[in-house]
């Protein structure tokens, strides 16, 4: 099947009263099992590529992009590439070359006014190139202080900050944070509903792996348009590696685990899809 673009995932998914799942990805096996659990779930799906998996890729974005898009076109179900929060300016403009639909560009530990300027520039560059660009308001951050109101998206900052970058999207700070490997994050609804009466743009979740199935849901009935997985992939991944290799202290071929944490990963995926999807 041909790739589509993460503005396409997004908008369908908005069409249904739903949200595209976007999950990142670090090796060849969380790829396949992306696309494996979309296929099973019978869902579009959008495969993110952070820079810090490029940066643990010796700072080569095309090997695994090349990946990404020979097992996109081989997939089932309309598959999309997006690179994720990105600080370089030299990666963002490999961003097409490197067969990516959309960027997110992160200036969001700039101050506000700093953070404007390089985002509409940032912005302007990806239009230029036919690109979609997502940024990022607020502080989402990691576990220690996001959950402090005071570091929440505001929702008139947002519409100014929107208004002046011209961004196509918006991560926003709701009460979830970054590499969370337990679900108790408490997400402000009421929040999420402001900024998307706010916003004409779609509001995007970061460090959803750190919240539960039902409040998943109701961040996507409130106006979460897409929503980014990682840590919780890596958690069912290692999770896998480690009781496969404490079953056999002699084993040595990495294919007996890597297709049981291949398995376990896309397990995840499909039951998400299905989440933020409406389906279960």
């Amino acid at each position: 099947m041909p790739l589509v673009t993460t503005a396409e995932v997004v908008a369908g998914a908005r069409d249904r009263g739903a949200a595209a799942a976007a999950f990142n990805v670090i090796t060849l096996e969380h790829v396949e099992a992306v696309v494996l659990g979309a296929r099973t779930a019978g869902s579009p799906v959008v495969v993110q590529v952070s820079e810090n998996a490029v940066r643990y890729h010796g700072g080569a974005v095309l090997p695994l992009a090349a990946a990404c898009r020979a097992a996109a076109e081989a997939a089932e179900v309309p598959v999309a590439l997006h690179l994720d929060h990105v600080e370089d300016v030299h990666l963002l403009h490999r961003t097409a070359e490197a067969g990516f639909s959309s960027v997110m560009f992160d200036a969001s530990k700039l101050a506000y006014d700093d953070n404007v300027a390089a985002t509409r520039s940032a912005a302007q560059w990806a239009h230029g190139h036919g690109l979609w660009l997502e940024a990022e308001l607020g502080e989402i951050g990691g576990k220690d202080g996001a959950h402090a109101p005071g570091v929440r998206t505001k929702p008139e900052e947002a519409q100014s900050y929107v208004a002046a970058t011209g961004v196509d999207a918006l991560a926003v700070a709701v009460g979830s944070s970054h590499a969370m490997t337990s679900r108790t994050a408490s997400l402000d609804d009421g929040l999420i509903a402001r900024l998307r009466d706010a916003l004409d743009v779609p509001l995007v979740l970061h460090g959803s792996s750190g919240v539960a199935d039902d409040d998943l849901r109701s961040a996507v009935a409130h106006g979460i348009a897409k929503v980014n997985i990682g840590t919780i992939l890596n958690v069912a991944f290692t999770g896998a590696v480690r009781e496969v290799l404490a079953a056999d202290e002699r084993l040595t071929d990495p294919r007996t685990y890597l297709v049981e944490a291949r398995r376990r990963t896309a397990d995840v995926v499909a039951h998400l899809l299905g989440v933020v999807s409406g389906e279960r």
